[in-house]
């Protein structure tokens, strides 16, 4: 009996792991953007081409690769650099903008609300209305939402518009990068999918920034804050998610995921005293459990939203 469980644990503690490292990791791009100076496109534009290059390698060199079919056919070929373009680069600069222009906490809650816009988008494509849990999750994920940016009152928003506009963005991107890949995820593996997409998504955008210019004041603690970044916040928990999913399964994988907004919140309080009142608190609470909802749902086409946390939270 002791064998079996030892399995079932560590796949909870990786899973765990990963997540509040992912947490952890929108924490020290806003120690990056505030303290350091750093620009938000400077760092998602390296962080894509390092991480992006390190899991495609991953991807390249493990047993069994289909890292390079994914180059065989046009149809594979332009889904790759759809999802590279309209999802990767823009999943992952919505969230470090949206991050740049509040804290890691919020934008971290309001991108979690991202599976709400997954259910709506195969409600009207299915031609169905959702399930009665569904309704439950979007009335939390509104109220939390609202909580979050309001703090209960009609009257005034506590964050700027401009940083609820693109949380909101980033909630939507990361619905649309959910969505657009699935039938390469039925092809390919997740870790060719992602590699490919980074690395891609990294190159295209340097096309778009300045990345040659290095932003902000680099010392002992940007270079750990970004070397935590590329590392601890993407290539390690992506890793140890994956193998998580062996031992527990992906819907309980990705439910442990929830976590990740409170880990940002807590060390976002802790470590940058970013002010997080009890009307924050709620409203974290209620998308988390708008995330928990859906993520038992049973519902197959859900499966994409599951996938998000540990394919897009790479981000």
């Amino acid at each position: 009996m002791q064998n079996q469980n030892n399995p079932l644990a560590l796949g909870y503690i990786m899973a765990l792991s990963a997540a509040v490292m992912w947490g952890v990791s929108g924490t020290c791009a806003q120690y990056l953007f505030e303290e350091k100076g750093v620009s938000p496109s400077w760092l998602v534009c390296w962080r894509m081409v390092i991480a992006g290059s390190l899991l495609l390698s991953f991807a390249i060199f493990r047993k069994n690769s289909d890292a390079r079919l994914i180059w065989r056919k046009k149809r594979d070929i332009w889904e790759i650099l759809i999802f590279s373009t309209l999802g990767m680069v823009a999943v992952q600069f919505t969230y470090f903008y949206s991050i740049s222009l509040s804290n890691a906490a919020t934008a971290t809650v309001l991108q979690y609300v991202g599976p709400v816009f997954v259910v709506g988008f195969y409600a009207v494509k299915l031609r169905r209305l959702p399930k009665p849990n569904e309704y439950i999750a979007l009335a939390l994920a509104l109220t939390g939402t609202f909580l979050l940016v309001t703090h209960g009152s009609f009257e005034a928003l506590v964050i700027s518009e401009e940083a609820l506009l693109w949380g909101l963005l980033s909630a939507i991107s990361l619905a649309v990068y959910t969505i657009q890949p699935v039938q390469l995820l039925r092809r390919f593996s997740a870790p060719t999918v992602t590699g490919w997409g980074m690395f891609i998504g990294g190159l295209i955008y340097l096309l778009a920034s300045n990345p040659w210019y290095l932003s902000g004041t680099w010392d002992v603690g940007t270079f750990l804050a970004f070397a935590y970044i590329i590392l601890l916040g993407t290539v390690i928990p992506f890793s140890i998610f994956l193998a998580s999913l062996n031992s527990i399964g992906a819907q309980t994988a990705s439910l442990l995921c929830s976590v990740e907004p409170l880990s940002a919140a807590l060390v976002a309080v802790a470590w940058l005293g970013v002010t997080f009142t009890g009307m924050d608190w709620l409203g974290t609470f209620f998308v988390v459990i708008t995330v928990t909802l859906l993520t038992l749902s049973k519902r197959p086409v859900k499966l994409p939203a599951l996938r998000a946390y540990w394919k897009g939270k790479v981000g």
